[in-house]
């Protein structure tokens, strides 16, 4: 099975929602700065990209979603308690007003279907193939082609990797080092780079590394 290159979220319904396309407010938050918590509005990503998360009574963080270019986030959109929305970098959004909620109902069916697509590479096992699973996910969320492959345009760390699939940032480095070492996996600054000879982003690729 193979993964399409061609992002999952309907960004063109979300720029083209006749809600969305005036002009809203907007904020600008900087990277690693939690959105406020209203329990009255939506905000529509116009620049940049945060995740969703949770924290369990020990204090380990749950992430919940990534999110970016035309998805729409907000306090509403969860029932988790704790919640919270951070960003992963420099951040624009446009605020959307409750009575415009229902003229995008797009927007909103494309969260719901990013979160479970989330839910799902989750719970794969090994743990290789979730992780090869993920980086795929991501690299057609924030990916761009490249020369060499496909690049993840987003800075995310080793432990932010492993508060994501429920495993340790150790693990995920030795699992990374694997890809790296078979050529797999480059690395472009503090970017990945994913790489096959054929082209293609596999699926079930990383089953094949020894977990």
């Amino acid at each position: 099975m193979i993964y399409s290159t061609t992002p999952t979220s309907n960004f063109s319904a979300v720029s083209n929602s006749p809600a969305l396309s005036g002009q809203l407010p907007q904020q600008i938050f900087t990277r690693r700065e939690v959105i406020p918590h209203q329990n009255d509005v939506l905000w529509r990503i116009e620049y940049g990209a945060v995740r969703t998360l949770t924290w369990s009574e020990d204090g380990t963080f749950i992430t919940l979603g990534y999110w970016g270019l035309g998805d729409l986030i907000g306090y509403p959109l969860s029932r988790v308690k704790p919640y919270q929305i951070e960003c992963l970098t420099g951040v624009e959004l446009s605020i959307v007003p409750p009575h415009l909620w229902h003229q995008d109902i797009n927007a909103l069916l494309s969260h719901i279907q990013q979160a479970e697509d989330l839910l799902s590479i989750v719970h794969q096992k090994p743990i290789s193939l979730r992780l090869w699973q993920f980086l795929v996910w991501l690299s057609e969320k924030f990916g761009r082609d490249v020369d060499k492959g496909k690049l993840i345009d987003l800075n995310v760390t080793h432990q932010d990797i492993a508060e994501v699939l429920n495993t340790t940032r150790v693990t995920i480095t030795r699992i990374l080092q694997q890809l790296e070492e078979e050529g797999t996996v480059l690395r472009h600054k503090r970017r990945i780079i994913l790489r096959l000879p054929s082209g293609k982003l596999i699926k079930n690729y990383g089953s094949a590394v020894s977990n």
